[in-house]
């Protein structure tokens, strides 16, 4: 049996241009979600709603559900 996953949207406002430090306090997370597309529509409508702060990025994470493998 395949291996069960969760999906999160994670990001905020970045301070530098590579994308590795957030800004203090902009963090933001969402999930977690049972599959891709639920994340992908939280994260289109997250963006959109921020489109004006050039700066201000969210990902979709795939990470591996805790307990391991369906049973």
């Amino acid at each position: 049996m395949s291996e069960r996953k969760l999906w999160f949207v994670w990001g905020g406002v970045f301070a530098d241009a590579a994308w590795q430090e957030l800004e203090p306090g902009s963090e933001q997370c969402f999930g977690p979600f049972h599959d891709a597309d639920t994340a992908e529509r939280i994260w289109r409508d997250e963006m959109r709603r921020r489109v004006d702060t050039a700066q201000h990025r969210l990902f979709v994470i795939e990470v591996p559900r805790p307990g391991g493998p369906a049973a």
